[in-house]
């Protein structure tokens, strides 16, 4: 769980006066071997998505560009003022509404349907797209609205169509993008196993003095050696017990925690890895609740078993942290904050570990493991591993953190 705080430009220059660490120097890239999404599974997913909007009573789908219309489309385009935006319908082929000026290179892009509708300047692109409700015969329909999609899109659209019911698309969204395929698992796969060494590497360049942002330098270097761009949340000290770190200036003490939370992408997938130890000896305090922390993501990890609830993963993590005597619930001293989230083509998506949600956990789902245990005016210490649900139970895309003296382990 996160805010990447610390860009990569400005952590790059920042190294770009010092000598690359010799940690950083070795490693070598791991972007060979990657297969990005095949356009048969593109087609796939909007059958399966057609397939759910006859079950929801649906008639088509509006989507704007991010990460959703990249998901069926592989379609990459910036928000702006002006509307790029495609209709997905339960029977047919795609539309797309896109400025007219950019029509060229909206059709280096588009490979899904041919129908490709232009808007000018001084023209109103809702009316386009309640031309495609009207030609695809649902402009009377249930029409669902992407979650991503802006108000002003919405409102645009419903003015010029209202005859249409609006509804949220996120049965057909999420129903689709919550369970991932062996393509997208293998890619959140690379994309884990270059973040962990992107911290592993640079957690070997520490030494006392070092500034948060210096650490941060030394992560997006390491990622560029590894031949991708990443980012991460470094947190030292008694910043560590803010879950999302500070703003305040940190420099490396002996016996400080260090907390770096961090990601990257492989063909659009993020990775989301934190690894927590201690600069010089840890204390007898730092190693008990080192350990805690431990058990309480094997807790969570064990008890996200398909069939069982999101909510029930939750609850499983925060007992062993109450049950020592923290919190409870939210309170800290403990665990303020759920217990994972779904993970994709975005960093947080569908479904979260976290109290409520009776969402059934399913083979295919993906999800951070992160209970923190958060000790305002100490420290903090979150382990974060990502998993994936199999037939036979859920399987960590890294290995777990062995101990606080040895947090790579023996290599």
């Amino acid at each position: 769980m996160k805010r990447r705080h610390f860009l990569s430009s400005l952590a790059t220059a920042g190294l770009a006066a010092a000598a690359v660490p010799d940690s950083i120097r070795g490693l070598r890239p791991m972007t060979t071997g990657i297969s990005p999404i095949s356009d048969d599974e593109r087609r796939a997913r909007m059958d399966k998505a057609r397939r759910l909007m006859v079950e929801n009573k649906i008639g088509g789908i509006v989507l704007e560009p991010g990460s959703t219309m990249s998901y069926f489309t592989a379609i990459q385009w910036g928000r702006s003022e002006r509307m790029f935006a495609m209709v997905l319908p339960a029977r047919g082929e795609p539309a797309y509404v896109v400025p007219g000026f950019e029509e060229a290179r909206a059709r280096e892009q588009i490979r899904f349907g041919n129908d490709i509708r232009v808007w000018q300047e001084d023209e109103d692109p809702a009316k386009i797209v309640a031309g495609i409700l009207k030609d695809r015969g649902i402009s009377t329909s249930h029409i669902g609205m992407e979650e991503q999609v802006r108000f002003f899109v919405f409102d645009g659209l419903r003015k010029c169509a209202p005859g249409a019911e609006y509804i949220d698309a996120r049965p057909i969204s999420a129903g689709c993008r919550m369970i991932k395929s062996p393509a997208e698992i293998a890619l959140l796969q690379r994309a884990n196993e270059v973040t962990l060494a992107a911290i592993k590497a640079t957690a070997a360049t520490l030494h006392e003095g070092m500034t948060q942002h210096d650490v941060a330098a030394n992560l997006s270097a390491a990622y560029t050696a590894l031949g991708f761009r990443g980012d991460g949340l470094v947190i030292l000290g008694k910043s560590s017990a803010s879950p999302h770190g500070s703003v305040q200036p940190q420099k490396l003490l002996e016996g400080d925690v260090v907390l770096i939370d961090s990601g990257t992408k492989a063909d659009g997938y993020v990775s989301d890895v934190t690894r927590t130890w201690v600069f010089g000896k840890p204390s007898a305090r730092q190693r008990q609740v080192w350990e805690l922390e431990h058990q309480a993501q094997d807790a969570a990890f064990k008890a996200a078993q398909p069939g069982a609830t999101c909510e029930s993963v939750d609850a499983a993590a925060r007992k062993v942290i109450t049950d020592a005597g923290f919190g409870p619930d939210y309170k800290v001293p403990g665990l303020p904050h759920r217990t994972g989230h779904g993970i994709g083509l975005d960093g947080h998506e569908w479904t979260n570990f976290v109290r409520g949600n009776k969402t059934k956990i399913a083979p295919g789902m993906c999800f951070s493991d992160e209970p923190t245990i958060a000790i305002y005016g100490e420290f903090g210490i979150r382990l974060e591993d990502c998993l994936y649900i199999t037939e036979n139970g859920p399987r960590f895309f890294t290995p777990q953190s062995p101990s606080i003296d040895k947090p790579f382990g023996d290599a």
